[in-house]
C-alpha cells in the first residue's frame, strides 16, 4: 500500500514567520540597589574612618563593666556591703540596658540609626559623671542604672558598620571594631532615595572609587520595625535559638568579668596569691554590724586583670579566620565549647602563671562569641527589623548579665564548683543551639525586607542590567 507524501507546509510557514522583521523594542534604563552599589564602591578610606569613629561605642562599653569589676570591692568597703548588694549594682546596670536595649531598637528603625547612636552617647556620659558624685549606695545604684540605659543604645553602632560594608569584608572588619552619616539602606527602605544616594556619592568620593552605572531602585518598606516579625514563621526558630546564645554569651562574658575579679579580691583559688599580698581591711564591729571584710586589690591583681583583658583582642585573627572559613554557625559553636572548657580548669589549683592563662584565654573565647554573634545577628535580619533584632537580642542577653553576678558575686562564694559548672553548662547549651541554627549567613547579601521579596527584585533588577 503507497504511503501518503508528508507535506512540509508547517515548516515552510514557520520559517516564514521566522524571517519577518521583529518587532522593536523599548531598551530598559540600568538601575542598581544599596547592596550593588556597597559591592562596587568596595572597602576603602571611609570604612577605616567609620571603623575608627564607631570603634569607640565597644571602648566605652567595656570600660563601663570593667568600672564595675574594679570599683566593687571599693564600694564594699565604702558602704560596707553585702555580697549581694554587690551584685545588685550590677544587676541594676542591665536591667536598664535591657529595658532601653528594646526601645532604642524601635526608634532606631523608625527615625535613623545614628540619632539614636548620639543620644545613647550623651545619656551615658552624662549619667557617667554623676555617679563619681554619688552620696550613697542607693544613689549609686540609680545613677549605674541610668548608665547601662545609655550605654544599650551603642549597638546602632555596629549596626550602622555592617550596613555600610560589603559581602566579603563583614567577617573581617566587624571583629576589628569595638562624621557618621545615616545608612543608605534605612533611607531607602523609608523612601528618602536621594538622601541614600548622596551617601553613597560621597563614600565613593572617599575610596576614589565609582558608582554603578543607572538609576538608584529600591523597594520602600511599609511595615518597619515590628517586634511580632521577629516570631513570625520565618524567623521563628531562627529569633529563639539567638536569644538563647545571646542570653548564655552575656553570662558567660560577664561572669568571666565578675568572677576574675571576685577570684583575686577574696583569694578563693588557691595558690593564686600569696599571703603576703594581701590587703585586708577590717571593720571595726563596734560601728557596724556588717560581717563584710574589705579585700583590696593588690598591684598583682591589677596587673593579672591587666593582661586578660588583653586576650579580647589578642586572639581577634583567629576569631576572623574562623568567622570566614568555618561559618559563622560552627565558629560560634567552637569557642562556646572552649569556653565551657576554660571555666571547668578555672577550679584547678595552679599558679598565679596558670590562673592569668585561664582567665586570659576565657577573656579571648568570651569577646569571640560576642563578635561572631553581633555579625550573625545583624546579617540574619532584613533592614526594616535589623535594629530591632538587635535591640531585642541584645535586651534579652541582659537577662544573662543580670543573672551573672549573683553566680560570681554570691553563689561563688558558697561554692567555686558549682558556680563554674553552672557556667560552663550554659556554654554547652549555646554551643549546642548555635550549631543548629536554621540559616547560615556567611557570605551572603543583606535582606533588605525579607528573603521572598529581596531575591524577587534582586533577580529582577539582574534581568534589566543584563
Amino acid at each position: 500500500m503507497a504511503t501518503k507524501p508528508t507535506e512540509s507546509i508547517t515548516i515552510l510557514s514557520l520559517r516564514k514567520l521566522s524571517l519577518g522583521t521583529a518587532e522593536p523594542q523599548v531598551k530598559e534604563p540600568k538601575t542598581f540597589t544599596v547592596e550593588d552599589a556597597v559591592e562596587t564602591i568596595g572597602f576603602g578610606r571611609f570604612h577605616i574612618a567609620l571603623f575608627l569613629i564607631m570603634g569607640s561605642t565597644g571602648v566605652v562599653e567595656a570600660m563601663e563593666i570593667m568600672l564595675i569589676a574594679v570599683v566593687s570591692p571599693v564600694i564594699r568597703c565604702e558602704w560596707q556591703l553585702e555580697n549581694w548588694q554587690v551584685a545588685l549594682v550590677t544587676t541594676m546596670v542591665f536591667f536598664g540596658y535591657m529595658v532601653f536595649s528594646i526601645l532604642f531598637g524601635l526608634l532606631a528603625d523608625r527615625y535613623g540609626r545614628w540619632k539614636i547612636l548620639l543620644i545613647s552617647f550623651l545619656w551615658g556620659a552624662y549619667f557617667s559623671l554623676l555617679t563619681s558624685f554619688a552620696p550613697s549606695y542607693i544613689w549609686f545604684v540609680f545613677l549605674r542604672t541610668m548608665v547601662g540605659c545609655g550605654v544599650s543604645g551603642h549597638s546602632q553602632g555596629l549596626i550602622i558598620k555592617t550596613e555600610f560594608l560589603p559581602t566579603k569584608y563583614r567577617g573581617y572588619m566587624l571583629p576589628l571594631s569595638q562624621f557618621i552619616p545615616e545608612s543608605a539602606r534605612f533611607n531607602v527602605s523609608t523612601g528618602n532615595t536621594q538622601a541614600a544616594l548622596a551617601t553613597l556619592n560621597h563614600i565613593a568620593r572617599m575610596n576614589h572609587s565609582v558608582m554603578p552605572e543607572g538609576k538608584l531602585v529600591e523597594p520602600v518598606l511599609e511595615k518597619r520595625g515590628r517586634f511580632a516579625d521577629l516570631l513570625d514563621a520565618k524567623y521563628l526558630r531562627t529569633t529563639l535559638q539567638i536569644w538563647v546564645v545571646w542570653l548564655g554569651i552575656s553570662l558567660a562574658y560577664y561572669g568571666v568579668i565578675l568572677a576574675s575579679a571576685e577570684l583575686l579580691e577574696r583569694d578563693l583559688v588557691c595558690g593564686s596569691k600569696a599571703d603576703s599580698e594581701v590587703v585586708v581591711t577590717g571593720v571595726d564591729s563596734g560601728e557596724s554590724q556588717s560581717p563584710c571584710y574589705c579585700h583590696m586589690f593588690a598591684p598583682s591583681d591589677y596587673r593579672t586583670m591587666i593582661i586578660s583583658t588583653i586576650g579580647e583582642i589578642a586572639l581577634n585573627p583567629l576569631n576572623i579566620l574562623g568567622i570566614n572559613f568555618l561559618g559563622r554557625r560552627l565558629s560560634l559553636s567552637i569557642t562556646m565549647g572552649c569556653t565551657a572548657l576554660f571555666f571547668l580548669l578555672l577550679n584547678i589549683c595552679t599558679s598565679s602563671a596558670g590562673l592569668i592563662g585561664f582567665f586570659f584565654m576565657l577573656r579571648a573565647l568570651v569577646a569571640a562569641n560576642f563578635n561572631t554573634m553581633y555579625i550573625y545577628t545583624a546579617e540574619v535580619y532584613p533592614t526594616a527589623m535589623r535594629a530591632l533584632g538587635m535591640g531585642t537580642s541584645g535586651s534579652l542577653c541582659r537577662i544573662g548579665a543580670m543573672v551573672a553576678p549573683f553566680i560570681s558575686q554570691v553563689l561563688m562564694s558558697a561554692s567555686i564548683l558549682g558556680a563554674l559548672c553552672l557556667f560552663s553548662s550554659v556554654c554547652v547549651v549555646c554551643a549546642i543551639s548555635a550549631f543548629t541554627l536554621p540559616i547560615e549567613t556567611k557570605g551572603r547579601a543583606l535582606q533588605v525586607s525579607d528573603a521572598g521579596n529581596s531575591e524577587v527584585f534582586s533577580t529582577t533588577t539582574f534581568a534589566q542590567r543584563k
